[in-house]
This record gives structure tokens, sequence and C-alpha cells, in this order.
């Protein structure tokens, strides 16, 4: 008998920037991610016993985010001792990619109810701060003489080869900003986000989510990742990236409760979704954040479905020049791109993105009455998850 798994909620916290003094800088990471784990469980009115496992993104698994976080949120939940837990590094997929593992579990019959979370608290452990040397293994060297590079620089090289101006990038960047505070100010997000107490008060709104974003503001900000090197390794490039048309670094945890459709029926759950189909690729790793093209193609090819059958599109806003090459090169509606804003706007916790993603998607086709949504993520080393999820 085939078995749908299907997501019945989701819940994520505000973003805090990812800095210190950022509103959520002063909570640390596993209770970060304790409190979503907490609030999904007591949403659908569950107890912790039933959930068959806990997988939980997380990126930068050094310091506070060290020892399996995912256990550690589980335990400071106040979850049964019972309930397992592991977390899964897919670089900026991560918790897209938990809720993949989640999915297919219950596709299998491995699972009944899963719960797929992801944490990031990069004012706490800085990007990077797992990397434990600074030189390139032989392996690499010998594949890629001239070296990689970050992903600031890899953002450059796509707006280069796709031929996106400055103009262009700080255009999506304020479109970005102007569509999340529209959609905060009709409380599109309130029935996903949760509140969260610090010693400062209690922080109920995104905090990078900038209202008054324009394109004369961002005209004045300079490039983030130029150096003198990499100017005369790629002497050609503009350099048109800068932290306006980035996303921010980001505090945040998400988390999504899944499970069989036969076991929502039994516990008198109403589903808002079931996964419909999936994908993971690897791509060019100098280009980097160019894996959501071939990721969807991929997923698309599949299914049989096309790009006119989807409703809503999450593309994860790493950097402007990500979304914008891809829905070039998917002939994509721009009104169906990250409707309601995205990580320029919304934030990037780096391990709690995907789910994030997730729990926007689902909220923007409950309110446009939308059937399919596709969601996909730009990941380090070149790769890249896609996924399309079907409105119930």
């Amino acid at each position: 008998m085939t078995r749908d798994a299907v997501i019945v909620d989701v819940v994520r916290t505000p973003s805090g920037r990812g800095k210190p003094g950022g509103a959520l800088s002063g909570v640390h990471p596993v209770d970060l991610a304790a409190g979503v784990l907490r609030s999904v469980l007591e949403r659908s009115g569950l107890e912790s016993r039933q959930i068959d496992d806990v997988l939980v993104g997380c990126v930068s698994q050094i310091g506070d985010q060290s020892m399996n976080i995912a256990r550690q949120a589980v335990l400071a939940a106040g979850f049964d001792e019972s309930v397992p837990a592991t977390t899964i590094d897919r670089q900026c997929g991560s918790s897209q990619q938990a809720a993949h593992f989640a999915a297919q579990g219950v596709i299998a019959g491995a699972y009944d109810i899963v719960i797929a979370a992801g944490v990031e608290s990069m004012s706490r452990v800085p990007l990077g701060s797992s990397r434990t040397g600074g030189s390139l293994p032989r392996g690499l060297a010998e594949r890629y003489p001239e070296g990689l590079v970050n992903q600031g620089v890899s953002a450059e090289l796509i707006a280069r080869k796709w031929g996106f101006s400055r103009g262009e990038l700080d255009a999506f960047s304020a479109e970005s900003h102007r569509r999340a505070a529209d959609a905060a100010a009709q409380g599109r997000f309130a029935s996903q986000l949760l509140p969260v107490t610090t010693d400062s008060g209690i922080v109920q709104a995104d905090e990078t989510v900038r209202a008054g974003t324009t394109v004369e503001g961002l005209a004045g900000l300079g490039p983030a990742f130029r150096t003198d090197a990499l100017a005369e390794r790629f002497p050609d490039l503009e350099w048109n990236i800068t932290a306006g048309n980035s996303s921010p670094l980001t505090d945040a945890a998400s988390a999504v409760l899944i499970m069989s459709d036969a076991k929502a029926v039994e516990l008198g759950l109403t589903p808002r979704a079931r996964f419909h189909s999936f994908a993971v690729v690897g791509d060019d790793p100098l280009f980097m954040l160019t894996g959501p093209i071939p990721a969807t193609r991929r997923i698309l090819e599949r299914n049989g479905l096309a790009m006119d059958d989807l409703d809503a599109y999450e593309v994860n806003e790493a950097f402007a020049s990500v979304p914008l090459a891809w829905a070039k090169e998917l002939g994509a509606d721009p009104a169906k791109l990250n409707p309601w804003g995205g990580a320029i706007a919304l934030g990037h916790a780096v391990g709690a993105s995907g789910t994030r993603l997730l729990g926007t998607l689902i909220a923007h086709l409950d309110a446009v009455g939308g059937r399919y949504g596709l969601q996909t993520m730009c990941e380090g080393g070149g790769m890249a998850n896609a996924t399309i999820i079907e409105r119930l």
C-alpha cells in the first residue's frame, strides 16, 4: 500500500540578526531549537513518545552547536528520553534535507511520525567556525589547481555569467524587503511564528526585514567580497555583490511535523500538504550556487510537471544573483518567485532555512488556494535540494 508523507504543522522563530546584539544573540541555539520542537508538539496535541525520530539541520557543528545539537534540543525541550535525534549538514540545505529524510522515512514505512527541524545561531557560532584548517586537501588541490572561492565570489561569477547589473541585483533585493514587509503587515507569518523570550524582552517579529529599503539606499553600499588577490584572479568581475543584495547572517530555528497520511487520520489531525517529489544534485563547485537550476529540471522531469503547473516557488535568496539566474534559466514567473520575500529580507539562518522556506511556501499556497509549490536551495560545495509539495 502506498504511504504519503504529509505535513501537519510548521513553526519557526523570528529571524534575529546574526551578530552580537542581535535580537536572539543571547539565546543558546539548543534553546532556540528546543522551543520550536516543544511548540510543534504542543500545537498538535501529541506526546513526545509518539515521535519516532527528530532530524535537525545545522551547518556549523562546533561550540554551542556541537555534540549532536539535535539530541540536546530534544532533551532541553522536555521530550521523553526514548526519543532519538540526529544532526544533518548539507550546508544551506541542511533542514530541507532533514525534511527529505523524514518524509522518505515515512514513505518507506520506517517512521509514522517524525519532526524535521533546523537551527543556526550565527551570532554565537560564526559561519565557517567548523572549518578546522585553512589548507586545501591534496585531492581537491589537484582537481582544482586554481582553487575554489567563497560563496560571495561565486555569486559574483553568477552575476557576470548571466549579465546582471548592480541595479538589477539591488532592485531584486529592495523588492524582497517590500514583499516581506507587506506580508508581515498583513499577518501572513503569524500562524507559524513562535515568539522567543530573551533577557531583553519578547521577540515577536523578524528583525531582518527593513521596510524602507530602496534601490537608491542600496546603491551606496560597497562590494562585500572583493580583495586585491581576488581582483587579480578575476580581473573582469564588476564586484556588484554587497551586504544589501546578500542574505544577512541570522539566528533562527524552525520545525516541521511530518507523518503518514494514515497516522494523521488516526490521530484526527488535518494535513496541510503532502510531499510530492524530491531531488538532490551536485553542480560546479566554483559557481557553487547554481545547483537549483539542474535540481529543478530534474524534479520536473521526474514527475512530469511543468513550470506552469507550479503556483509558487521558494528559491533561497542567498544572494540576489542566485534566484535571478534560476528564474532566467527556467523561464519563471517573477510574481510567483518568493512572493512574500526571501532570505535577503527574512534572513538566512543557514541550518534553519530549509524548514523556514517550507513553512512560508505552505502558508502562501493556503493563502492563494494554490496546489503545487516548489522549494529549492543552493548549497555550499555546489549542491542543491528541490522539493515539490502539494497543498491538501
